[in-house]
Formats: structure tokens, C-alpha cells, sequence
């Protein structure tokens, strides 16, 4: 495993930690996902349904994959466990991906801009330079827009073990 997909992992986990409690539970995913669909404007009920259903899933593989103890938490060591376990998680994360890029083309032209994108970063919780680096390592367009495909392709890389040096790791080191 690349030490970078540890570090984008930690990053992601204690985003997820909405109260705190250092471990994820159900409510985290909820709340995450009331934060996304806020900032999600001009989204449609469709693509906000699907958003939620995501994180839900996302919380679903979690809790079916490594809550053995039925205690209704995964701590961050499980949570590595699964998530970068790519046979364990791609499916779950494909979902994600694909759910969250639709909310940023509200329009359904294939591409996302730059406002919106960062109105749904910030609401996970990312640092809005991380954010501008990461969008502008997308290299948009003049209109600066980034297209749904390379969203969601760097959102699938973020959750890969194997990857470093990708364009999402801006989101750890801001660089």
C-alpha cells in the first residue's frame, strides 16, 4: 500500500467522523449526505435520492463488511481494512462516485463547474485551497468546468491502495 492512499484514507475517515466520536457510524452518513445535498444546487430530486442511497451504501458495505461485533461503529483500522481493499469496496465506491459527480452536473452536459464543485468539496469537509489545487490538477476548460468523467476517475484513484502521486492527494498536502 502507498503511504499517500494512508494518508488520503485518514483524511476521508475523519471527514466521515461527523460528531467527533473517532469512529463512523450510521449518523455520519446521514449527516454527510443532508451537507452534499444542501450544497448540491440546482440538483434534482433524482440525482439527490441517488446521493443519499450512495452514502447509505457506503455506510451499508462498512457495517456488513467489518462490524462483527454488531456495535453499530466501524473504527479507522476497519475501516482501512475495507476501503482499501478494492475487492472488498469498488462497487460501493463506483456508486459513490458516479452519485456525487451527478450532483455536480445538474444540467447533464458532462461537465461540472468550479463553483459547485467546490460547494460539494467543502461540504465533505475538505480545505477550500485543497479543493482549488485539486480542480485546477483537473485542468478545466476556459469556461473552467471539469468533466463528470474525470470526477468520478479520481474519485475511484482516491480509494486505490495502489495509486500515488494522483491529483486527489492535493486534498492531504495542498500541494
Amino acid at each position: 500500500m502507498q503511504a499517500e492512499a494512508l494518508d488520503r484514507i485518514k483524511l476521508i475517515f475523519n471527514l466521515l467522523d461527523a460528531d467527533g466520536s473517532e469512529n463512523l457510524a450510521a449518523d455520519d452518513f446521514e449527516l454527510m449526505a443532508a451537507r452534499v445535498s444542501a450544497a448540491a444546487t440546482g440538483a434534482g430530486e433524482d440525482a439527490k435520492s441517488a446521493a443519499l442511497a450512495a452514502f447509505r451504501r457506503y455506510w451499508s458495505t462498512l457495517a456488513s463488511e467489518l462490524d462483527a461485533d454488531g456495535d453499530g461503529v466501524v473504527s479507522f483500522e476497519e475501516y482501512t481494512a475495507c476501503v482499501l481493499s478494492p475487492e472488498r469496496f469498488e462497487e460501493t465506491i463506483n456508486d459513490f462516485a458516479e452519485s456525487l459527480a451527478a450532483l455536480g452536473d445538474p444540467d447533464g452536459d458532462g461537465l461540472i463547474e468550479r463553483p459547485l464543485f467546490v460547494a460539494l468539496m467543502t461540504a465533505i469537509g475538505f480545505d477550500l485551497a485543497g479543493v482549488n489545487a485539486l480542480f485546477d490538477a483537473f485542468e478545466p476548460t476556459e469556461a473552467d468546468e471539469i468533466s463528470v468523467a474525470t470526477w468520478v476517475a479520481e474519485i475511484k484513484d482516491y480509494y486505490s491502495p495502489d495509486k500515488a502521486g494522483i491529483a486527489g492527494d492535493r486534498l492531504v498536502t495542498n500541494a
